[in-house]
């Protein structure tokens, strides 16, 4: 782990990932894209199939109307994909198969308390987003939410999403004073995009700590329940 430094001390604005990250969904993305999947005609089981599960686990974290797009190629087949996967994600979010990742509410109730602003995103759309934050109760956690349709339509890993958050928030005056924590590499990638002075990655989602060194990570956390005690300096 390496040391806090001045920059890091004086991070201002936290912006954490949702799905793996603060929130468990013990694998509902994959379940999700079988809808998807099966929408667009792809058998379960067959080479194809597998060929796109395999995608879909190595860009966790990006937007998934981008992945589906790479997947199946027309915009047409792309957004009919995405419907299905969105309207299937949200009928497992209303079973209740979501929860917290233990401590993360309380992590980002400590990091607002100690005059920290954060910012929950996602990959997911809106609508998806939304259905989640009700189903835990989080609404009006945090002063802002971002998909990335609210930062111009690109998700991770461009930085796009960690930049609007420090516009539109206005809580740090210089982006190193933004940390950045995800499960995935592309949440990492995403961070050290838009030049975050922390960048974090997170063993309790998609990815380890190889790809997240891979992808700049200044930081590898058990989970974001230690975020607040490394931004005070106790480890």
């Amino acid at each position: 782990m390496k040391p806090v430094t001045p920059v890091t001390a004086d991070i201002r604005l936290v912006v954490l990932d949702m799905a793996g990250t603060t929130v468990a969904d013990g694998g509902l993305v994959e379940r999700a894209f079988a809808a998807a999947a099966a929408e667009l005609g792809v058998e379960p089981g067959s080479a194809e199939h597998a060929e796109h599960l395999a995608y879909v686990r190595a860009t966790m974290g990006e937007s998934k109307i981008s992945v589906f797009r790479h997947l199946f190629g027309d915009e047409d087949r792309a957004r009919r994909a995405n419907t299905a996967f969105e309207e299937a994600y949200g009928a497992l979010v209303d079973d209740g198969l979501v929860a917290p990742v233990p401590g993360a509410r309380e992590a980002i109730e400590e990091l607002t308390a100690g005059g920290r602003t954060v910012v929950l995103t996602t990959g997911f759309a809106r609508v998806t987003q939304d259905a989640v934050l009700d189903a835990l109760g989080w609404r009006g956690l945090v002063p802002l939410t971002l998909c990335p349709a609210d930062a111009g339509g690109r998700g991770r890993p461009y930085p796009d999403m960690v930049l609007e958050a420090f516009v539109r928030t206005k809580a740090a005056e210089d982006v190193r004073q933004v940390a950045v924590a995800g499960d995935t590499s592309y949440d990492v990638l995403s961070g050290v995009r838009a030049g975050a002075g922390l960048v974090a990655g997170v063993r309790t989602g998609a990815h380890g700590d190889a790809e997240f060194t891979a992808a700049g990570a200044t930081h590898v956390l058990d989970s974001v329940a230690a975020l607040p005690g490394l931004l005070a300096g106790d480890r």
